[in-house]
């Protein structure tokens, strides 16, 4: 929480101004009881119409003097807060990118984009308020309290009384609300996931008819968040009906023992009309400091959670300055004995991995569902690192990286393909914001999307929706693969990325890439013998394990995996063809 304040400090001024200006008017609200019980009390008994008018200038002066400290208040404390939203939102989404993939899934995507967006409008929104009222309803209960011990000693006893009975009304209310919001943004949490998932897998909903249920499960999350709502709504309604009534209640009090002192000479009029304004002034200032209070209980829970979140810190760290210089005759890449298990797992999806690459060589990556293939090809660009064991790039560890410069080797094209709204172009250079029109159409070619890029009527600026939705799959994952090329990596990961294509495409790609390709070192992760069989090794996993690693001829001699994979999805003439 302490450290989520630190966004506060550039507006330390306007975190000071806001509530001294907040304080000045509370000065000028306080002063306006005294003047009218001088009207009363000496204008009005005497008939004095000038005495009136002028104290009725001074009630004006001061009611324009309140309402500009109050504007230049409001002014000040929406600078602060909104500027504390802004550096706290921008602190969140850079903390977000640094964490790892693991990460990532294990918070949820509809949790942090709630906390990024609902949590940060709350706890900026307390800010707000704080800075405006959490400074003057005090003073204005502790003023009034003084300005009638001024006026009456006796009846302040009243005020006294009243006033711890406010405040227990307002801590029990905060007590029971604050874990109430807490679970509140759960709920909120588990609505969004909801939403986003019926969003995302809307066509396979339909498919298997399974609208209703989903229906009945949205139904039934929002159904407790709202009754979670009202629950604490209703907890924070009590707080109002409860001050006003201990109020009334203190008020009936000063009227009964106040006309008392007043026909035995004791009191004036006026004094006690100005008893009561103090009174009424304490109730106004803590309605306002309940409705704060409940701001700032929302806020508060909203702020932990926040906190919670930047509290996580990122598995895979950049401590990397300087580039390392590479180690001569050493492997473009070599897993050394790497073993990894993901966070809460018993098992380790890798286990003993061991092999070494030359620049320019083509990997395959075979191996059953599950068997780590898409694991393996994620420590490469540090999306993980390993539980035990060592990668390294040109014969230095990856660590030893900064990670902007690893990854601006590495060129990873995922099995999702994953294009962002705006053009063709602008998804390109993505990859390299600096590459030429040439070196775009060239990335195209290789990635055989040239052809259907051309056909579009603004070509390269065409327009792409979010994820690519008005392209095809086959398309999506080409413009990924020039995506990938655009930046010239040393080393191109493929991972399953051709799944949507023909065998042809696919070939045509593979020959492409082969021949106008940029010595890049090259690892295809497939589920198809076909793709893979023409590679220069081969890497076999099962379980984790490695299972082979050598050319497609030598696996299918000495690999029973691999023998098995191809009679699996091979005849035997193009097994021993390959």
């Amino acid at each position: 929480m302490k450290k989520l304040l630190a966004y506060l400090k550039p507006y330390a001024m306007e975190s000071v101004v806001g509530p001294l200006f907040k304080l000045l008017e509370a000065c000028f609200e306080l002063a306006v009881p005294l003047v009218m019980a001088a009207v009363i009390d000496r204008g009005v008994p005497a008939g004095d119409r000038g005495y009136v008018l002028s104290m009725g200038a001074v009630l004006v002066g001061l009611g324009l003097l309140g309402f500009a400290s109050s504007l230049t208040a409001q002014y000040f404390a929406a600078k602060a807060s909104m500027g504390f939203g802004t550096g706290l939102r921008q602190a969140v989404f850079h903390h977000i990118n640094t964490l790892a993939q693991v990460q990532l899934e294990q918070a949820g995507a509809p949790s942090l984009v709630t906390r990024l967006t609902v949590d940060i409008n709350q706890a900026q929104a307390g800010v707000n308020l704080v800075l405006r009222l959490f400074l003057r309803s005090p003073f204005i209960v502790i003023g009034a309290v003084l300005m009638s011990l001024f006026i009456d000693v006796k009846l302040t006893v009243i005020f006294l009384a009243a006033s711890p009975l406010l405040a227990l009304c307002i801590y029990l209310v905060m007590r029971f609300t604050l874990p109430m919001y807490r679970g509140i943004q759960g709920r909120l949490d588990l609505v969004s996931k909801l939403t986003r998932q019926n969003l995302s897998g809307a066509r396979v909903i339909r498919a298997f008819s399974r609208q209703k249920d989903e229906q009945a499960a949205f139904v039934d999350a929002s159904s407790k968040l709202t009754q979670a709502q009202l629950l604490a709504g209703r907890i924070s309604a009590l707080l109002n009906p409860a001050t006003f009534t201990i109020v009334n209640l203190a008020v009936l009090c000063i009227l009964w023992f106040g006309g008392v002192r007043v026909n035995a000479g004791q009191l004036s009029q006026g004094q006690l009309i100005a008893l009561i304004n103090y009174m009424s002034q304490i109730l106004l200032a803590l309605v306002a400091l309940a409705n704060l209070i409940i701001s700032m209980t929302r806020a508060t829970a909203s702020m932990q959670r926040i906190a919670e979140l930047m509290a996580i810190k990122p598995t895979v760290v950049d401590r990397a300055v300087a580039v390392p210089t590479p180690e001569s005759g050493a492997a473009k890449l070599a897993f050394q004995n790497v073993y990894f298990s993901y966070p809460g797992a018993q098992d380790f999806a890798l286990s003993a991995i061991d092999f070494a690459v030359r620049q320019g060589q083509w990997i395959g990556v075979i191996g059953g569902t599950g068997s780590g293939k898409s694991t393996l090809v994620n420590l490469i660009p540090r999306f993980f690192d390993p539980s035990a064991g060592v990668v390294l790039l040109d014969g230095r560890p990856l660590q030893d990286y900064p990670l902007k410069v690893l990854r601006n080797r590495v060129g990873i094209v995922p099995q999702r393909a994953s294009l962002f709204r705006g053009t063709i172009r602008s998804n390109l250079l993505f990859g390299n914001e600096k590459a030429s029109e040439e070196d775009l159409w060239r990335a195209l070619e290789i990635a055989q999307a040239a052809d259907f890029v051309r056909e579009k009527e603004d070509g390269l600026d065409a327009p792409v929706l979010q994820d690519g939705k008005n392209l095809s799959g086959g398309q999506r994952q080409r413009l990924t693969i020039a995506r990938a090329l655009v930046k010239r990596p040393q080393i191109l990961i493929l991972d399953d990325s051709a799944s949507a294509l023909d065998y042809a495409t696919e070939a045509a790609l593979r020959k492409a890439l082969r021949e106008n390709g940029f010595g890049t070192t090259v690892f295809v992760v497939s589920q198809r013998v076909a793709s893979i069989q023409n590679a220069d090794a081969i890497l076999v996993l099962e379980d984790g394990h490695m299972a082979g690693f050598a050319s497609h001829g030598a696996l299918y001699q000495t690999s029973e995996v691999y023998k098995e994979i191809c009679h699996s999805q091979l005849k035997s003439e193009e097994v021993r063809r390959g």
